[in-house]
């Protein structure tokens, strides 16, 4: 089981809200079920009204917890992250819920928070364990917020030499267009002046 894959959840929790853009994902019972995929379906079955502001909260300090990455504050990071994993413990259990190989036995497995007693705190749990460990096998350094303007997705950093600055290729694109587009006027500024200086 790749625990760090569970990283995403929080990837996704904190990129359910734009804030620069003013959009929120999070607005029902269904946003909160879609969050979960498919990979907890009793936790999913479990989501209802009240999850939608604890997982709000949830998502704040996340996003709290990228800009203190982003700003090159580990410390500030770990102790977000921290703070959040005393709150919402992973509790893992074993099962092979309807699983079974090809001799009829299950195939035994880890289900990191099953047992939260709601599927805020589950999400919360497993979001914050990914991204513990994705953060303690490659670094603080490691989770980032998008640099393309307005974006600010979170985003984890997988680049082999640590060089990812972007969330995504569209908001590369975007931000690279954005800074070519700036060199040719700033250029289309200079050149009057540099033929007038020339006569």
């Amino acid at each position: 089981m790749d625990l760090a894959s569970y990283a995403d959840f929080a990837v996704r929790l904190v990129n359910s809200e734009e804030p620069a853009r003013g959009t929120d994902d999070l607005t029902s019972v269904d946003a909160v079920r879609a969050l979960f995929g498919t990979t907890s379906a009793r936790a999913s079955a479990l989501a209802d009204e009240s999850d939608l502001p604890r997982l709000r909260g949830v998502r704040t300090r996340l996003r709290g917890v990228f800009e203190a990455a982003a700003e090159s504050e580990a410390v500030r990071a770990v102790n977000l992250l921290n703070s959040l994993m005393v709150e919402y413990p992973v509790s893992p259990l074993v099962s092979g819920h309807d699983d079974l190989d090809d001799t009829g036995r299950p195939n035994w497995h880890l289900h990191l928070a099953d047992n939260a007693p709601t599927a805020a705190a589950n999400y919360a749990a497993v979001a914050c364990m990914g991204l513990a460990i994705h953060l303690t096998e490659l670094g603080v350094d490691r989770l980032g917020i998008c640099q393309a303007s307005p974006c600010r997705n979170a985003y984890l950093d997988t680049s082999t030499n640590r060089s990812r600055r972007y969330c995504s290729d569209r908001c590369a694109t975007r931000a690279n267009v954005a800074a070519y587009r700036a060199r040719k006027r700033q250029e289309a500024l200079r050149a009057p002046a540099a033929a007038t200086t020339q006569d």
